[in-house]
């Protein structure tokens, strides 16, 4: 089925604050890829937002191209829709993003001295139609929205009664130099589409790049976990069953 095959694709609508996580983790996860047996250590996504810094802000063009992908306990265990993403190996994909900034809470969760302050965030329902149409094509993706209640969980409406609910549950940040950024969010996902429900848990880690003002290059990574209601659930023992490496070229539009 044509949608299975884009599972890995649409759960890029989430990515696109959080305490710093502790230094290094995130760029050291990177460089040891596909070497991954676990998810990385994150903060719970109770309420407020990915925080990016100042240079992000605005709107771009991305140039994506999904350049490795990896199933590591093949063929024991292969995610659904593996195979049918193979054709968008090193086929570049175009669409808009854009940061803007907003007021977002920062401190404890659920702290009283939570305070607003203004910052850098996606836009997420933007972003994420974007995406979503670049990959699945205008007409099978209706909307996308956010729900008002809670930042961090996103539905994403197919045609034919098709539905992505995806529920960012952790996630964390690092600034290795002034112009890096490297951000994960941990986003369980609910698909449904003419069969039964299909749960998972994905990972997607970026590491941002400022070339110049008007540029920047990412290396993002996405990883599919299977749910506790999988019944291969045990048999993976935490470890990814797919993993996604892709090259982001941002070029300002503004």
């Amino acid at each position: 089925m044509k949608f299975w095959g884009c599972i890995c694709l649409a759960l890029i609508l989430m990515l696109w604050g959080a305490k710093s996580a502790s230094a290094g983790q995130l760029a050291n996860r990177l460089e040891q890829f596909p070497a991954w047996d676990s998810k990385p250590s994150v903060e719970a996504a109770d309420g407020g937002d990915l925080v990016y810094p100042d240079w992000m802000a605005g709107t771009w063009e991305v140039t994506s191209t999904l350049e490795e992908m990896v199933a590591p306990l093949a063929p024991e265990l292969v995610t659904p829709g593996f195979e049918g993403n193979r054709p968008y190996l090193h086929q570049p994909v175009k669409f808009q993003v854009r940061f803007v900034e907003k007021n977002v809470r920062v401190g404890l969760p659920g702290s009283l001295l939570q305070t607003a302050s203004l910052a850098v965030v996606a836009e997420r329902e933007f972003n994420g139609l974007q995406i979503a149409r670049a990959y699945l094509g205008d007409r099978a993706v209706l909307s996308v929205k956010v729900d008002p209640n809670n930042t961090n969980r996103q539905i994403t409406q197919l045609q034919g009664d098709g539905q992505l609910i995806a529920t960012v549950t952790g996630r964390a940040s690092e600034t290795p130099a002034p112009h890096q950024f490297i951000a994960t969010e941990i986003t369980q996902q609910v698909f449904r589409v003419d069969s039964p429900i299909y749960l998972n848990e994905v990972e997607t880690t970026t590491a941002y790049q400022q070339l110049e003002s008007t540029e920047i290059e990412a290396d993002q990574v996405t990883a599919i976990y299977l749910s506790p209601q999988d019944p291969d659930y045990f048999a993976a023992r935490k470890h990814p069953v797919a993993l996604y490496r892709y090259r982001l070229v941002l070029s300002r539009l503004e």
